[in-house]
């Protein structure tokens, strides 16, 4: 009867540290350690990307948000726009002699493949899937008064965005992730500006926030 018994409590003590030690391997890695509860859930991201437009640096800043489902898989929806002054050429211009500068900005679907996001370093692939947008705008206030209703020249398209990035776990609910990306426009006629204009690679970094 006693042999029994120790059996059992041994067979009990096995599945316990068995248990323990599964529970410890689904923890995700992370470079700065703190206690949270961890399960696939939603998260945000703040991107900057620098690329060029029109044969012009151009710095991206975006937000995507969305849901992470078992680990592996994001869906959500992205935006994203230059904050840098592109000059319009003269000959594009809808203002003849004003100084008109693009705007440029594109939206839609992201999806992210990330393998091994339970590792400290791991890599993600992501696709933005979308429409994109450009617009000729005043840069000066002044101009602004003297011109009103003037022609914007916007202009609609298809936006395609290919991408991967190296990404490290900083904490349970932080992450960083540069890449780099392919931008391709489908469709774009504005003044000046078309798709082999706006198509570009863009070196980016992001930081994500959310459950992983």
């Amino acid at each position: 009867m006693k042999k029994h018994y120790i059996i059992m409590l041994l067979l009990a003590a096995a599945g316990n540290l068995f248990a323990q030690q599964e529970t410890t391997e689904e923890q995700p890695q992370t470079v700065f350690s703190f206690k949270s509860v961890q399960s696939s859930g939603f998260y945000g991201a703040v991107t900057n990307a620098s690329t060029s437009i029109n044969g012009e640096y151009a710095n991206l800043n975006g937000l995507y948000f969305g849901y992470f489902v078992n680990q592996k898989l994001f869906v959500g929806i992205a935006g994203a726009a230059t904050n840098t002054s592109l000059r319009v050429p003269e000959a594009h211009k809808t203002i003849a002699g004003a100084d008109l500068r693009y705007q440029y900005g594109h939206f839609g679907l992201m999806t992210e493949y990330v393998m091994n996001s339970n590792k400290k370093v791991h890599f993600a692939f992501n696709l933005l899937s979308g429409a994109g947008f450009t617009a000729q705008y005043l840069d000066r206030e002044r101009d602004e008064r003297r011109y009103k209703n003037y022609s914007h020249d916007t202009d609609f398209f298809v936006v395609l965005e290919p991408g991967a990035q190296v990404e490290v776990n900083l904490t349970r609910w932080m992450r960083v992730s540069p890449g780099i990306s392919y931008r391709q426009t489908i469709g774009s006629d504005a003044k000046g500006l078309g798709d082999s204009d706006l198509s570009n690679v863009s070196g980016n970094v992001t930081l994500k926030f959310g459950k992983f």
